[in-house]
């Protein structure tokens, strides 16, 4: 368009003022851009917020009346880390509204931290920034900046995917065992998600516990845990090259392989343990022994799920389970702990010097030293934390250490495994171990984030010193 004058008019300045919605989007937006870790810690946060106002409206609790903010709170984090740890019993305390409002926390964190973050940056800018880039292909396994944006699509896709293959198998299972239906068809899909999501919520009276002779309920569900606990950047290395392993990335093997490994030594330990253990399973017969030590072992790095007492557990099964919880599951998956990659290095690390090895290498590839230094940065921060938070609990209750070393420990890796202790604490207590359920979540991944992101080129050297080790 042209003015009289025969020059191009220029379109008139938007000068409305722009909404607080606006306002906010564009904020996050650039925030997303410039530090993407700490945008999805934010987002994680404001999560578990907004469903801790849900669960304290009175049409969420059963008996109608407004549940306390501490139980609220502790429900919320719970859900959204994908923990499992509950205050009250989630099938007789909450109303339907209530668990569809926990079924959706579980589904919010089970999405990840990463993905809810970055999905949120593409909404607002349109784009992804090359910081959002990279922490992307830290986090996902995305091999080219380029492809993030697909990549983010099949991350959504293949959960609801395998979620959706889950409920096909448990439907029509719980529609046979339960009362009704509907009873059925909520369930089963209630323990799709938490399943995949390695939740551990249950939303039937007495848990899985009630279903503890059905293999056709136990068995999906157990599955369903095992293979969330892969990681999305496993699941993407195999839809890229299928079962081509001279293909697979580093990752996705050492994932693979210490996984296997973690689940028969697990079984093993907890089946010698608790053999004889009538509390458990020692008056059950030798096939049921044998599928309770494979079931407790999946759940022991971060399912949650439980078909004994686990406060009834021989106090050695207790210690190793603390050690399973600790190392959880793959990293950018559904389950918690410092990851199974994590581990990996640090032994390789262990084997490399005793070898005398200059470099720590596996499968034809060497490691990094700066991977080694993140490993061990990540398990410093996670012992740290656990140890402050047991520290803070043992102020406020007499309960023995290694009830409240468990519970802490089953809380930063969101495993979700209890022996009753949550539910006892003051409301301090619950506040201390719904932190540690965030920091635990967000801890070690967003540091590992933002030390693979964050790097510093020095133009200077100095001289080596070794200072004495050992």
């Amino acid at each position: 368009m042209r003015s009289s004058t025969g020059r191009t008019a220029r379109p008139p300045l938007d000068i409305r003022p722009r909404s607080v919605a606006h306002r906010t989007s564009s904020w996050i937006g650039d925030a997303a851009k410039r530090t993407p870790a700490r945008t999805a810690a934010l987002v994680f946060v404001l999560a578990a917020g907004v469903f801790t106002a849900l669960l304290t409206m009175p049409a969420a609790a059963a008996d109608g009346r407004s549940t306390p903010l501490h139980d609220a709170m502790f429900t919320a984090v719970s859900a959204v880390t994908v923990t499992g740890l509950v205050t009250v019993d989630t099938a007789t305390h909450w109303s339907f509204l209530g668990q569809v409002i926990i079924l959706a926390a579980i589904q919010t964190g089970g999405l990840g931290i990463v993905t809810i973050a970055l999905l949120l940056a593409r909404a607002v800018s349109r784009r992804l920034g090359v910081k959002s880039k990279v922490f992307a292909q830290q986090s996902i396994g995305s091999s080219g900046l380029g492809e993030v944006g697909s990549l983010l699509r099949i991350v959504v896709l293949t959960t609801l995917a395998i979620e959706a293959a889950l409920a096909v198998v448990l439907v029509p299972r719980f529609m046979m065992v339960d009362d009704t239906w509907w009873e059925g068809l909520w369930h089963g899909v209630f323990y799709s998600v938490s399943a995949f999501n390695n939740a551990g919520f249950a939303s039937n009276v007495g848990g899985l516990a009630a279903y503890g002779s059905d293999p056709w309920i136990l068995t999906p569900i157990m599955v369903g845990v095992f293979v969330g606990s892969f990681g999305f950047p496993v699941f993407l290395t195999i839809i890229t090259h299928r079962f081509n392993r001279v293909r697979w990335t580093l990752h996705t093997k050492l994932t693979l392989s210490v996984t296997t490994i973690l689940l028969v030594v697990g079984a093993l330990i907890w089946g010698v343990l608790e053999w004889s253990n009538d509390d458990t399973v020692g008056d059950m017969s030798v096939g049921d022994k044998v599928f309770h030590s494979l079931f407790a072992s999946v759940m022991m790095r971060s399912g949650g799920f439980a078909l004994t007492d686990t406060g009834a557990s021989h106090p050695a099964t207790l210690l190793a389970t603390d050690a399973l919880m600790f190392v959880g599951g793959g990293s950018a998956s559904t389950a918690g702990g410092i990851k199974v990659a994590t581990i990996a290095v640090l032994f390789l690390a262990i084997i490399a010097e005793a070898r005398g090895d200059r470099h720590v290498r596996v499968a034809n590839r060497t490691i990094p030293d700066g991977t080694l230094r993140l490993a061990i940065s990540v398990t410093f921060l996670g012992a740290t934390l656990v140890l402050t938070a047991t520290a803070l609990l043992m102020l406020v209750t007499d309960t023995p250490l290694d009830r409240i070393l468990f519970e802490v420990i089953s809380a930063f890796a969101t495993c979700g495994l209890s022996v009753g202790l949550s539910e006892e604490l003051p409301p301090f207590g619950k506040y201390v171990l719904s932190a540690l359920m965030v920091a635990g979540r967000i801890g070690p991944a967003g540091l590992a984030a933002a030390l693979a992101v964050r790097q510093r080129n020095l133009l200077y050297d100095v001289p080596e010193e070794r200072p004495i080790i050992g």
